[in-house]
């Protein structure tokens, strides 16, 4: 026996009609709510009860009841690679077919999570050329209309004579398709030239950088940041681990001269990634207080530098809340707001003429959702394109002649099975 609002329930007809209707869910300042989308944008919020569609006009909008649900703006994943998903249990394959498998398969489980948009460093040069890049993008094509990809160009090398390819390959790389120029200084002989040469091609195709960097040095950060101060549409550094280990008064003025620059941070609560070796999380709090934008990825996603990644925003919101580096509702803003503003996409509120990218999770707040964030709605586009319902069961608690007879839960939770959210 389950709650009759366990799962949410819709009506015909199917949700390529153009109409969404949305009632009773929950906002995150307490307000019940009904939201009518068409196409993709919210077109009116009323209060529960007050958009429900004319008996003459029921046949031509879908409605999903959300009683029980809390609607917030989608996430985003600012921080991925999808190249190197799913390869924790071997070596990956150089095939452009098995890259473009699992790359699917891998931004598939972050848009169940939430994620309406994905952005993916891709490396190119080396042993395997553009095969991943040209695997992401084929991945990117098939997944248009359930989740916005973006490719990040990811050059091994670009300064001396070995970087006369790289450089190359990653300007074909931005005539491709990638839509960002990025790298890792860390790992060039010259890390100041190649940062330079990034910003360079990034202002010839007109693209945002987004770089790899420990940044655990303080003077090559600070010309890094004169660089990149200015230039639009802007310059993302992460995972920036190692400012946690620079002396308090080094990381406050390193966080500053991020700030007047207009640099973005993508820190990885999760663990790292695939480019740099692992280490701790960059300082959100100094960060934010310094005025920088931050946000959070996931980094690894079932590869070798984190078998165990999950892909989950709200997972990096839960870690940044746990770890005290800011409250339950900032640590969301951090992985929804901040990271669509990184990545370049519109703002999205819960009201009228906003994109519809939502996303439903069973809950009544911000807090008890990144703690118990089990079933959930998403929506890109004003579409439903995933939904995730668990079921939680008591049974057999033994003793006093119960048997198998269900465990009464607490809370007014239904006697024999409670959908969990």
């Amino acid at each position: 026996m389950s709650s009759p609002h366990d799962t949410p329930s819709s009506t015909t007809p199917p949700q390529d009609s153009g109409a969404l209707l949305l009632s009773g869910a929950r906002l995150t300042d307490g307000r019940t709510v009904d939201v009518r989308l068409s196409g993709p944008r919210i077109e009116a919020v009323g209060t529960a009860g007050s958009l429900l569609p004319e008996p003459s006009r029921a046949a031509a909008r879908t409605r999903i009841d959300l009683s029980g649900y809390l609607l917030l703006p989608a996430p985003a994943e600012p921080h991925a690679h999808l190249d190197l998903a799913l390869t924790a249990g071997g070596p990956p394959s150089g095939e452009i077919t098995e890259i473009q498998r699992r790359a699917t398969e891998a931004a598939l489980l972050q848009l169940g999570h939430g994620a309406t948009a994905v952005r993916t460093h891709v490396r190119i040069g080396d042993v395997q050329g553009m095969r991943a890049l040209e695997a992401v993008l084929q991945a990117r094509h098939a997944l248009r209309g359930l989740v916005d990809l973006q490719a990040v160009a990811v050059p091994r090398l670009l300064t001396g004579v070995a970087g006369a390819d790289g450089l190359a390959m990653t300007r074909d790389a931005l005539k491709m398709g990638a839509g960002v120029a990025g790298g890792c200084p860390d790992l060039d002989p010259d890390p100041s030239g190649y940062a330079e040469a990034v910003l360079s091609l990034a202002a010839e195709f007109g693209a945002p950088v987004d770089l790899h960097t420990a940044a655990g040095d303080p003077a090559r950060l600070a010309r890094l940041a004169a660089m990149a101060g200015g230039l639009r549409p802007g310059v993302t550094l992460g995972p920036c681990h190692g400012l946690s280990g620079l002396p308090p008064r080094e990381a406050a003025r390193t966080a500053d001269r991020l700030a007047a620059a207009g640099v973005s941070v993508a820190a990885l609560p999760q663990g790292g990634c695939g480019v740099l070796d692992r280490g701790g999380v960059a300082p959100v709090r100094l960060l934010r207080s310094a005025g920088v934008r931050v946000t959070a990825g996931s980094g690894a996603l079932g590869d070798l530098t984190n078998p165990v990644g999950r892909g989950d925003p709200l997972e990096a919101a839960f870690l940044l809340a746990t770890h005290g580096e800011c409250d339950a509702t900032r640590a969301y803003e951090t992985v929804s707001a901040q990271a669509r503003a990184v990545l370049g996409l519109p703002e999205v509120r819960v009201e009228a003429g906003f994109p519809a990218e939502l996303l439903a999770v069973r809950g009544t707040t911000v807090a008890q959702v990144l703690s118990l964030a089990y079933s959930r709605v998403v929506i890109h586009r004003g579409r439903v394109v995933s939904r995730t319902s668990a079921v939680r069961e008591f049974t057999g608690t033994g003793g006093g002649g119960a048997g198998d007879a269900p465990w009464e839960p607490a809370r007014g939770l239904p006697r024999q099975a409670n959908r969990e959210a």
